[in-house]
């Protein structure tokens, strides 16, 4: 299979990179060096990233390019970091003549001409440095940045379950071509003194569920009041990762998206949006992220909702799960 990706990386002219909604470093990273990488290779091909957003904190590294329908024609469109269609950043990836997905999350589904999925890979850059090698492509300091960003964000600078000697031996392989690792981690993790104090907030004023879920939602309210964005609370999920006892914790961030009139149901009106960010420790909780209009890895996924009542439920399906995993391992926190 990975030769046949390269088979079809040579074959077509015109090839359009897509990745998914919410971008984040990985899928930012993986989409940049995909390109970059394909045309430092290969000059005469058109190389296009698509999406609608980049998160202001890896702006420097990500792009987005325009690109109308008719050039979907007869172009080889490759999704990298999506595990399901309703993921994929921009439905204009279906009008293209071939498509190749290279993923690793956990509940991926086969969308693609060409699935290549390993969800044993804590990030897709690793998978991508891994066909780099294979197909003996020439890389630069550029590409090596955009691919040690991506796995550096989906690794938790290498502290989350996944990380292997592959990975580490791929980050290796990365740094001997002059990645600038202190530029790098000031532009991911520096932080403003507003969100700090927002962080305090979350410190003091987090709750729990009965059986230790920790959670925090951050309203339209408070994030006005704390001068941050949407983007600056959700990134403060793992301000709860340290919790003894909490082996789950979520973050709920309202999407400041306009209402829309006349609906007939909440799940219609995007003002209502609630994001909803899902981390855990030993316990797989995809499957509950996948019950809300969600999914992801195991321990790490998302998911959407559009009232009180659905938190509410969501909370208690995870504090379920929460109870039933402490029953059956009391060892482990």
């Amino acid at each position: 299979m990975i030769d046949e990706i390269l088979e079809k990386i040579k074959t077509y002219k015109r090839i359009i990179i897509h990745r998914h909604i919410r971008p984040d470093g990985d899928c930012i990273g993986s989409q940049r060096a995909l390109k970059e990488a394909i045309l430092l290779n290969f000059p005469d091909k058109e190389v296009y990233a698509v999406g609608d957003e980049i998160p202001s904190f890896i702006k420097e590294y990500g792009i987005i390019d325009e690109v109308s329908k008719d050039m979907y024609k007869g172009s080889l469109v490759i999704v990298v970091d999506t595990g399901t269609r309703v993921r994929i950043c921009n439905d204009n990836y279906a009008l293209g003549e071939c498509i190749i997905k290279i993923d690793h999350h956990d509940d991926s589904e086969d969308y693609a001409s060409i699935n290549y999925v390993d969800p044993l890979s804590p990030a897709c850059a690793s998978i991508l440095v891994r066909l780099f090698k294979q197909w003996h492509f020439k890389l630069n300091k550029d590409i090596a940045t955009y691919l040690y960003l991506a796995i550096t964000t989906d690794t938790g600078r290498f502290r989350y379950r996944g990380v292997n000697e592959e990975v580490l031996n791929n980050a290796g392989y990365l740094l001997s071509y002059g990645v600038d690792t202190e530029k790098l981690y000031t532009s991911i993790y520096i932080k403003d003194d507003v969100t700090y104090k927002l962080q305090g907030y979350v410190y003091q004023h987090f709750k729990k569920t009965p059986n230790g879920v920790a959670y925090m939602y951050f309203t339209k309210k408070m994030m006005a009041k704390f001068n941050v964005t949407k983007e600056d609370a959700a990134n403060l999920v793992n301000a709860l990762d340290g919790i003894r006892g909490s082996l789950i914790w979520v973050v709920f961030v309202d999407q400041l998206k306009k209402h829309k009139k006349n609906v007939s149901s909440k799940e219609e009106d995007p003002g209502c949006e609630i994001r909803v960010r899902l981390r855990s420790r030993y316990v797989a909780i995809n499957e509950v992220g996948t019950h809300y209009r969600g999914g992801g890895h195991l321990q790490a996924a998302g998911a959407i909702i559009y009232s009180k009542k659905e938190m509410k439920s969501l909370l208690q399906e995870l504090d379920t799960l929460l109870k039933t995993f402490k029953e059956q391992n009391p060892m482990l926190y």
